[in-house]
């Protein structure tokens, strides 16, 4: 069996038999400040411990500006974030150099304001959100790729917001295609989406810097309209949603203990590998997420 992925969370992993399967999606779920964004730092700095490359952030967020996973690293692991700009061109020519530094953050959208849905938006800004996540979605392959071919194993996604119906939402269908079509595939083939007509130049380098996309794993950060956990494990699942699909289930979010509020995380779902099924309490401190 592949040796499983830490989450970098004090008493997670032991709700998780030992932690994540990689080469399998994570799901957290869980309101807006509960402690998501904080559990995915946690688990993409493992990385620098467990695979000696941390993990990145792929932030889908649509509010045009980023979350605070810049202040949260420094505050958490004294590390400055390194973030990559989608904006300035892609060196492809130099692509597989040793010094290439792809960052480990990219927020790929930077619309202000933005509703995430396609019934939410006109004719016009339909497809001036298309426009602009086409001529993004390039330099977020060369971000994802780069890392990977330098020995990245973890994949954070967060900014996901809260929908009624995730098939409308514009960022789990980005989600979908990021997983799919870059994560999930063989790395040669996303070299010739990422390359295009300047392939064949490139195809030697491409299979010197060849992985595992099995062993690459990604956790997804999903902010819900439910706030209490009782609500969160009670939701229904529809068939074809991300969260039924997922093979770890994580739900985060708050429990009334007599007159006082507190927070707890409970594993919903942890598919091949044996989990504990209690709520267990966690706390939130300048140092991350602790469980139990």
């Amino acid at each position: 069996m592949k040796q499983r992925q830490t989450t970098g969370v004090d008493g997670l992993d032991e709700l998780l038999g030992g932690g994540l399967l990689p080469g399998t999606l994570t799901v957290v779920v869980g309101a807006t400040g509960i402690g998501k964004t904080q559990l995915g730092l946690q688990f993409a700095n493992a990385g620098l411990t467990q695979e000696k490359k941390r993990g990145v952030i792929f932030d889908c967020s649509s509010r045009g500006d980023s979350q605070n996973h810049s202040d949260y690293t420094e505050r958490m692991f004294d590390h400055r974030l390194p973030v990559f700009d989608a904006d300035q061109p892609i060196d492809l020519e130099h692509f597989f150099a040793a010094n290439q530094n792809f960052g480990e953050y990219l927020h790929v959208f930077d619309y202000t304001g933005q509703r995430v849905t396609r019934k939410d938006l006109d004719w016009d800004d339909w497809r001036n959100w298309q426009a602009h996540l086409n001529a993004r979605l390039r330099a977020a392959i060369a971000f994802l790729y780069g890392n990977l071919v330098q020995g990245s194993r973890r994949i954070v996604v967060d900014g996901i917001e809260p929908v009624d119906r995730p098939g409308e939402s514009i960022q789990f269908h980005l989600f979908e295609y990021v997983y799919h079509q870059v994560l999930r595939k063989d790395p040669e083939w996303v070299a010739r989406d990422l390359f295009r007509e300047h392939y064949r130049r490139n195809a030697e380098a491409a299979a010197q810097h060849l992985y595992n996309p099995q062993g690459v794993g990604c956790l997804l950060l999903v902010t819900s309209h439910e706030t209490m956990l009782d609500d969160l494990i009670s939701r229904p699942l529809a068939e074809g949603d991300v969260l039924s699909n997922a093979n770890t289930l994580i739900y985060m979010g708050k429990t009334r203990n007599g007159d006082r509020m507190g927070r707890s995380i409970f594993v919903a779902k942890h598919r091949g590998s044996a989990c504990d099924e209690r709520i267990v309490p966690y706390t939130i401190d300048d140092r991350g997420v602790h469980v139990g």
